[in-house]
């Protein structure tokens, strides 16, 4: 393989494992029944006048399996912090005594759990479709390579291992998926 047909493919590889990443943090983002501080990431809170995560702001931790604790390093940033969490619209009531905000969360129904299924198969999907627009853009870099000098036969194989590279991250998405759906189905 030439040099350029390399360099595409490595950029290829670099921007596949961003998307599969990217997608593996928005799956920790899906409730799966046990309280994990990651639930709250993205949620972002008015810290003087500064948008700020929430993590940034407090202590996140989870007492048990159905409760997470923010425990604020300000006192002053408790209503903030319990706003934030309103507006995030996450379908958990922050419960706050003064010192602390508590975060129950209910137990899922069935209807919910299939929710969060079709909620991770969506974000499962635009991971796949993340991943086939990297694949489309460095078969187009290789056919502009192939029209400026590059050979057919190097062109043709640069894009086979990229389609390989591809249907690996795809393959890696879908065991994802499915362990997340084994995880949020399990009662």
């Amino acid at each position: 393989m030439s040099e350029e047909t390399l360099n595409i493919i490595n950029d290829a590889v670099v921007s596949m494992k961003k998307a599969t990443e990217h997608f593996e943090s928005e799956l920790t983002k899906i409730r799966a029944g046990k309280a994990n501080p990651t639930m709250l990431d993205g949620i972002t809170v008015d810290y003087y006048g500064t948008p700020t995560a929430i993590n940034q702001v407090g202590n996140l931790s989870a007492i048990d399996a159905r409760t997470l604790t923010i425990q604020p390093w300000e006192k002053n940033m408790l209503q903030p912090i319990e706003r934030a969490i309103i507006a995030a619209n996450i379908g958990i009531n922050p419960q706050n005594d003064g010192n602390i905000i508590r975060l129950f969360l209910p137990p899922l129904t069935e209807e919910r759990r299939k929710e969060f299924v079709k909620r991770s198969n969506a974000e499962g999907e635009q991971a796949k479709i993340a991943i086939r627009n990297i694949r489309r853009d460095a078969i187009e870099q290789v056919k502009k390579a192939q029209k400026e000098g590059l050979s057919e036969d190097k062109a043709k194989e640069a894009e086979a291992e990229i389609q390989n590279i591809t249907n690996t991250h795809i393959i890696l998405i879908e065991k994802h998926l499915a362990a997340k759906e084994k995880e949020i189905m399990s009662v």
